[in-house]
């Protein structure tokens, strides 16, 4: 009987195969090219008649070993590495758009996600309709014939919304359309959306499955049937991940087990500490059972993520103020860090936005997203609850 090994295993024992040296961890195939050993075995490598390496804007042997154990530990076919987290979304969409095609999106997205449907996929005559988190009606009511496409976050970026993977997933395969899901915020260890009938899932590498703040990076995983033309767009324009940063994306996805636990347990006590503070009016953790996603986070997360979002009570200048006051955390727009982090999404990650798109998805001025870090847990709610006592100065 074949034994099916566990996640973390999977994260360990998948791995390029040795070369002659016996290596005990993979190589880095800094390459830009590769050689044949004759005239007929190049012709045959590129006519597609004999496996083989070309060039690595189209396949590296480190590109391939990262992405190949992202796609397991996702329960995927197959996948492609990319340049960053917004080329590998940008591919998975473009890929299988074409003009006069229409895509429905949830408004809750990230703010360069934002753009690209808004501002670059226009260009093409491709149009959109977002539907609210709290309008799941919305998804059927905004069909259209030549809709092609469904894109969410979910948990969203900042607002750490839910959006309810097995519904629109049914909804998706019952219209005919592509389903991709960008499950950055929960990494495989957390969610896997192929079980709820994604197509494609896109990563910003750069956050969890990094975990260091590292590398910028991004993949695309799914379906063969899905991936191939994604793939194909990705040859030809060339988002390619540098051999480097998927050397130290493979070895991170090896820890990322153990990560993502500490991540989660040290947000769920820190949202839990917030909920009960007299400088704090609200609290967004998917695991709080005051979440409104709540029910539908238990049934398709393992843990609530490594995310905290909560308003300020009083104005911008208290958001200043508090951020200002942090000792232990570092102020950046990243995420996903062994170290804790704290972002004002409304002047930062999401600025491109009007005021009104910003409140449509629930950004106000007060809305603080922290990434809670690896550090002990009574250092982090120390620092956060010495840093809201000075918000109010």
């Amino acid at each position: 009987m074949k034994r099916i090994n566990h996640f973390e295993t999977n994260a360990i024992l998948n791995q390029f195969k040795r070369s002659s040296h016996q290596e005990n961890t993979s190589s880095i195939y800094a390459t830009s090219s590769f050689v044949f050993n004759s005239a007929e075995e190049a012709q045959s490598v590129f006519a597609e008649e004999k496996e083989g390496y070309m060039y690595s804007r189209l396949s590296n042997p480190t590109n391939d070993e990262f992405v190949k154990k992202l796609a397991v530990l996702e329960g995927a076919e197959d996948g492609v590495a990319a340049a960053s987290g917004m080329s590998a979304i940008f591919i998975s969409m473009a890929a299988h758009l074409r003009a006069g095609d229409h895509l429905l999106a949830s408004r809750n997205i990230f703010g360069s996600t934002h753009k690209i449907i808004t501002q670059v996929l226009p260009r093409w005559g491709i149009s959109h309709t977002y539907i609210d988190v709290d309008d799941p009606k919305g998804w059927k009511k905004n069909l259209m014939p030549n809709t092609r496409m469904i894109f969410i976050e979910t948990p969203s970026n900042p607002g750490l919304d839910i959006f309810d993977l097995k519904y629109l997933g049914k909804f998706a395969a019952d219209n005919d359309l592509y389903f991709i899901v960008d499950n950055s915020f929960a990494t495989p260890y957390i969610q896997n959306p192929i079980e709820f009938g994604a197509d494609l899932i896109a990563h910003s590498t750069t956050k969890f499955i990094d975990g260091q703040g590292r590398t910028i990076g991004g993949a695309v995983v799914g379906k063969s049937s899905a991936i191939a033309e994604v793939k194909n767009l990705s040859n030809q324009i060339g988002p390619t991940l540098s051999p480097f940063n998927s050397w130290i994306l493979s070895k991170s996805l090896e820890t990322l087990p153990l990560r993502m636990e500490k991540h989660c347990s040290n947000a769920l006590k820190l949202a839990q500490f917030l909920e009960n503070h007299s400088e704090v009016a609200s609290v967004r953790y998917p695991f709080l059972s005051s979440h409104p996603g709540y029910k539908i986070a238990k049934k398709q997360m393992r843990l609530g993520g490594g995310l905290v979002s909560f308003e300020i009570k009083g104005d911008f200048k208290n958001c200043k103020n508090f951020i200002n006051s942090l000792q232990l955390f570092s102020i950046t727009a990243n995420l996903g860090d062994a170290r804790s982090s704290v972002t004002h999404p409304a002047t930062t990650t999401h600025s491109s936005l009007t005021t009104e798109e910003q409140e449509a998805v629930g950004i106000s001025q007060n809305l603080i997203r922290i990434s809670v870090g690896l550090e002990h847990i009574e250092d982090i709610i120390f620092d956060v609850d010495q840093a809201l006592k000075n918000s109010i100065k």
